[in-house]
């Protein structure tokens, strides 16, 4: 493919607004990205599509999800070439009001939930079971402020498979959630199954990694398009003895309580797993695009002995220049039995080249001593630096979350102190006082200098939630769960 054109994104994105029809044609490799940046009010869209059942290959749009659980085909040009496009503007959430939409602002404001955000859902939703990894955007037009999250949710009828869901803000504190499958571009909840292919990377699980918007300049009408990037999970199982610790490595990590202490509760429960890429024209119906790993994957995994040879999970791209895009994704080593962070490069965003490890385990005693896992990477606009906030291991297994710098996000990653950014919470009943990850931080613009760090907890019997928690002004290094808005 030609080299790419891609513009740095950040967590913090203007509105995009999508035509009132959009007709695909078929399209070639050669691909330009670049992060749009528009200001425009919305307008609803139709999507036509038609030959069900089958995937759009890396190199022209094949698969097409309408609802999570339909497959149909949309060709596009061969020529298709994504920009940004100035005149586009997000559907407004604060409309999503189908599918029995639930606010989550109902959630106790006692000491115990302090932080969080986003709750489990009602026992008959489709994320009753457990959910995690938010991937969180603030829009910001001249007239209002929206938000959107996505999340895998598990559901009590199916706990075995994570799917991924919709929810939607306007103010990033006090969300909206649908109890299943959405119907509309204007829905909110369920959006995202696992794939049916059988030969899939993705037909056991799937979960979020990251969500970029683009544009394509070479369609018949103007249109944005959300790129998902995202961890599918096969059934293909590998299994690891436990160390003498007694840690676990799991993927997916589950977090139900087992007090099963024999030996096969040693066995780590690892699937295979590999990063994906599907785009969307609203962040609710979904196309799979396929790579060129035999499995529709983006990667594959390293070789034997290789830092990488078990999974590649959680996915997180960067638009870091032009033809510069960045994938951080985390691994187990075997080697050094430790969980590891690592980075790939591409030009257009589907074909990636792997760079290597980037962060491993840290010192003896340190909250992240077994590893670094679930990265998020953001540019600070103010020093030009990247900030990755991962998830830490300790010898226990307990997870906090911890902050390393780069001056170019390539190399020479610095961990930026020796203590947690965020620790579980201290009250032995709060609701996520068993741990903390999965984080994913969003850089506020406007009057309020300070971050927000969105993140998964998880409290007694392995229940788990979305909270958020809120620098002390630009320092990033301290953070504090939400409790309130200050008046």
């Amino acid at each position: 493919m030609e080299a790419a054109s891609a513009a740095a994104a950040s967590a913090t994105m203007k509105a995009v607004n999508f035509p009132a029809i959009f007709t695909i044609t078929r399209a070639t490799v050669s691909t330009t990205l670049t992060s749009p940046w528009p200001q425009t009010k919305s307008n609803k869209f139709i999507l036509y599509v038609s030959n069900p059942n089958t995937r759009f290959s890396a190199l022209s749009l094949c698969r097409c999800s309408t609802n999570p659980n339909t497959d149909t085909n949309n060709e596009t040009d061969q020529n298709s070439t994504f920009e940004s496009n100035p005149n586009l503007n997000a559907e407004n959430p604060s409309r999503a009001i189908s599918n029995e939409a639930i606010s989550s602002s109902s959630i106790s404001s006692s000491s115990l939930s302090r932080g969080l955000v986003l709750d489990l859902g009602s026992v008959d939703s489709w994320d009753s079971k457990e959910i995690g990894s938010p991937v969180v955007k603030r829009f910001l037009s001249d007239e209002e402020e929206r938000w959107y999250m996505w999340y895998y949710g598990v559901s009590s009828g199916n706990p075995g498979s994570d799917s991924i869901g919709l929810a939607v803000s306007n103010n990033g504190v006090h969300w909206e959630r649908g109890k299943g499958a959405v119907k509309s571009s204007a829905d909110v909840g369920l959006v995202m199954n696992c794939g049916n292919d059988w030969w899939a990377f993705d037909t056991e699980s799937i979960r979020p990694g990251e969500v970029v918007i683009m544009s394509s300049a070479k369609v018949r009408a103007s249109s944005a398009v959300y790129w998902l990037y995202y961890t599918g999970y096969s059934s293909e199982k590998v299994d690891i003895i436990a160390d003498s610790s007694g840690f676990n490595v799991q993927n997916p990590e589950r977090f139900c309580v087992n007090d099963d202490d024999s030996q096969s509760s040693r066995i780590g429960k690892i699937f295979r797993s590999l990063p994906g890429l599907a785009i969307s024209q609203d962040g609710r119906h979904w196309a799979r695009i396929e790579g060129e790993h035999h499995s529709g994957a983006l990667l594959d995994v390293g070789a034997e002995r290789d830092w990488d040879s078990l999974f590649v999970a959680s996915p997180q791209v960067v638009f870091h220049g032009n033809g510069d895009i960045r994938m951080y994704y985390h691994s187990f080593d075997v080697e050094t039995g430790n969980f590891c962070i690592g980075i790939a490069r591409s030009r257009d965003g589907m074909k990636w080249i792997k760079l290597g490890k980037i962060i491993g385990g840290g010192k003896c005693g340190c909250f992240d001593e077994l590893g670094a896992m679930n990265p998020c990477v953001v540019k600070n606009k103010k020093d030009g630096n990247c900030i990755m906030v991962y998830e830490g291991v300790d010898a226990n297994g307990q997870r906090s979350i911890g902050l390393a710098v780069s001056p170019d996000g390539l190399k020479d990653w610095r961990r930026l102190q020796g203590e947690a950014v965020l620790k579980p919470a201290a009250m032995g009943d709060g609701w996520d006082s068993k741990g903390v990850g999965s984080p994913c931080l969003v850089e506020m613009d406007g009057d309020v200098d300070e971050w927000r760090l969105y993140y998964r907890g998880v409290g007694n019997g392995g229940r788990s939630g979305i909270g958020m928690a809120v620098s002390d002004g630009s320092d990033i290094t301290r953070f504090r769960r939400w409790t309130g808005f200050q008046v």
